[in-house]
């Protein structure tokens, strides 16, 4: 199989992270996608440099305004007075305005800090020098995945850092800053019609779902911790089923802390029974590692075996698929769980 990864990826390298009233070293580092990609290349997988292809694609899932900031945020807020090394924002607006009397807001044009508040949601998403040549790698490694698969090759794993399913249209959040995974199945609609991201992490994928909640061409089904009391904590709830034309096609299974292998394994099931019983053709699998035991973000338990035993249930549909990395913080999980994964999707699957 084809991993695509760009080594630019690497040179988003965060500094701080606020964690219970902490400021703290970020979990998300560049080594976890030098030793993803080592490793699946030492089982014969061919590593391969996206393209420099157009961003047009992105265009079609985030807001142009929104990419113009990832873009410029650093070098306006450097020229700043007494600016930190990383944007990270001290406001937001509030959004959940409903009636004609409260006006929708806008991001500030001449306020950098003002934007930073508007376009980034939590304080996991620091800006640094070059962190946006490393989000274009990504999301370049997620388009020349499904372009790849649009194409016929069958199957590819897009090695993205960092990575994209907490990223909405307009907002960064949870390391992420561009939906790799939802470009990538805006993409694959044009060729397979109706497709599915089956997103497995242990946090929900909520930009992917707010992507898209109104459409019906993408199913989106998601495996996650219980986010009652844990990140995102707002959406991922199992009463959330899409909404409009898109009513059916999103689909929630948390699980409650604790939850191992059985638990995990037969959630996938139903998710990806779901994604054939709606006419899915095509699949983009937003993958995870961060719901295994020895992960330092996860409460839930799952196994190596756990992910081998997904990769088979996955195989086993036989469908043009783009497996788009999200989380996993362990570098020793991540030196084994994804060989694991694909080990048990190639057994399965034509490639």
């Amino acid at each position: 199989m084809k991993i695509i990864s760009s080594p630019i990826q690497i040179r988003h390298r965060p500094q701080q992270i606020m964690l219970r009233g902490r400021m703290i070293r970020p979990v998300e580092q560049p080594e976890h996608a030098t030793i993803l990609v080592d490793s699946l290349t030492k089982d014969g997988h061919e590593a391969v440099a996206p393209a420099a292809h157009s961003l047009k694609p992105v265009f079609r899932v985030h807001e142009r305004s929104y990419v113009e900031f990832l873009k410029t945020a650093y070098d306006k807020w450097r020229e700043q007075p007494d600016a930190g090394l990383e944007v990270l924002p001290n406001t937001h607006h509030y959004r959940g305005f409903s009636g004609s009397n409260q006006p929708p807001g806008r991001p500030p044009a001449n306020s950098v800090s003002g934007q930073a508040g508007w376009f980034v949601s939590d304080l996991n998403c620091a800006i640094g020098e070059e962190t946006w040549v490393a989000v274009e790698a990504s999301v370049r490694s997620a388009i020349h995945g499904a372009e790849l698969c649009a194409s016929g090759t069958e199957s590819v794993f897009a090695a993205c850092r960092p990575p994209g399913h907490h990223a909405y249209r307009d907002q960064a959040a949870g390391f992420c800053f561009l939906n790799n995974a939802a470009v990538a199945a805006d993409i694959l609609t044009a060729t397979f019609g109706r497709i599915a991201v089956i997103d497995f992490d242990t946090h929900h994928g909520d930009g992917t779902q707010s992507i898209f909640y109104g459409r019906n061409d993408v199913f989106v089904g998601s495996v996650h911790t219980d986010p009652s009391g844990y990140y995102p904590f707002y959406v991922g709830y199992s009463d959330e089923r899409g909404a409009g034309e898109g009513d059916g096609y999103n689909l929630n299974l948390p699980l409650p802390p604790g939850s191992g292998d059985d638990e995990f394994v037969a959630a996938c099931k139903t998710l990806t029974a779901a994604a054939v019983d709606r006419g899915c053709h095509a699949l983009v699998i937003s993958a995870g590692w961060d719901a295994h035991e020895k992960d330092p973000l996860s409460v839930l338990r799952v196994s190596d075996d756990g992910f081998a035993r997904i990769g088979e249930i996955i195989g086993r549909l036989q469908l043009p698929t783009v497996i788009v990395q999200e989380g996993g913080y362990s570098l020793d999980v991540i030196a084994q769980a994804p060989r694991r994964f694909l080990c048990g999707f190639a057994n399965h699957h034509k490639d």
